[in-house]
């Protein structure tokens, strides 16, 4: 009873918080909850300066398609005998 409690908790935050934990584990190749606790680690450790990090990735995840270099300096080629 109390894992589920816990797991729905982390649920919950983790669709709240944007997937941030989540996309750096897909990224990296590691759990979430991995992320997340060395997330909680560090924020203790620098006195929560890593908050104000986390909700700048917060930003660039939730505006992701704006910070693609491509989309700026690539034009799009209808076909392949654009070139």
């Amino acid at each position: 009873m109390n894992n589920r409690f816990v797991n729905s908790i982390a649920s919950w935050f983790e669709q709240r918080a944007y997937g941030v934990c989540s996309w750096w584990g897909k990224k990296l190749g590691i759990r979430a909850t991995t992320i997340r606790m060395y997330f909680i680690y560090l924020s203790f450790f620098t006195v929560g300066s890593p908050v104000i990090l986390y909700f700048i990735m917060v930003f660039i995840l939730e505006h992701k398609e704006y910070f693609k270099p491509w989309k700026w300096f690539r034009r799009q080629r209808t076909s392949v005998w654009d070139i």
